[in-house]
């Protein structure tokens, strides 16, 4: 868990901005720490991750979608936005375990193989949201999940103990379905919310795309007090229509 300072400075005589993971000087003599705003990948990596170039176009496509965060933190001085990154396959893996400032993240490969544990890695996201240790002052977390499949294990199980958390039940939640086989109405469940529903992506463009605009959206709705129905759209505007030609997924 990273802890931010609050204490006020002494002798402090200009206003400046620190960055992001730092302190804010709100006004002279007086410090206020930046509030963490905790952004989530959840990432399926299961076996049919690797066909048809899945798991690589994902790689490129987060890749892509850091410094759009990275952008997003630059216009939001009060919060601290750091990423993770939880994988599933066969069980669960923390492929960013560390809560890392978005502007200092270097987006290793993922690798996929095994099944699809959904549920599991959810119970282990819930473990993380407990307080501690997520701070109680911190924003809403922000958590994106990917898949391109249907669970293996229970699911619903994983729900429940996502949900059981105040920080899970509290978390924007959005979604990324790879491809016409994932399981929406699982997608949907997980999201929560009626006015929001998954967004599929069917080529490496559409990902990388999809990607960017669900990241940018989680993250800005947590640290605002409006939802991302009325102030951030629902639907992505592509330039791959979903039935075209090139559709490789």
């Amino acid at each position: 868990m990273i802890r931010v300072s609050a204490r006020p400075r002494e002798n402090e005589s200009t206003a400046e901005h620190k960055p992001i993971g730092g302190e804010r000087v709100d006004r002279p003599g007086r410090t206020l720490s930046q509030r963490p705003l905790h952004f989530f990948f959840v990432i399926d990596c299961s076996g049919s991750m690797a066909a048809e170039g899945k798991i690589q176009s994902l790689n490129n496509a987060i890749r892509e979608a850091l410094p759009h965060l990275a952008d997003v933190a630059r216009q939001n001085p009060d919060a601290a936005l750091l990423v993770r990154a939880l994988a599933f396959s066969t069980g669960w893996r923390w492929h960013v375990a560390e809560p890392t400032p978005v502007d200092a993240l270097h987006w290793p490969d993922l690798q996929a193989s095994g099944f699809t544990d959904l549920g599991e890695a959810l119970t282990e996201l819930a473990r993380q949201l407990h307080v501690p240790p997520m701070e109680e002052r911190a924003y809403p977390p922000a958590i994106v999940l990917v898949s391109d499949g249907q669970p293996t294990d229970d699911f619903h199980a994983g729900m429940r103990a996502l949900l059981a958390e105040p920080w899970g039940m509290r978390a924007v939640r959005m979604a990324v379905a790879i491809g016409r086989d994932t399981d929406h109405a699982v997608l949907q469940e997980f999201i929560g919310n009626p006015e929001i529903t998954p967004v599929t992506a069917n080529n490496p463009e559409q990902l990388a795309r999809l990607i960017r605009w669900t990241s940018t959206v989680a993250s800005r709705a947590s640290s605002d007090v409006v939802t991302p129905t009325r102030r951030f759209g629902l639907t992505p505007r592509l330039d791959v229509a979903s039935d075209s030609e090139d559709v490789v997924f």
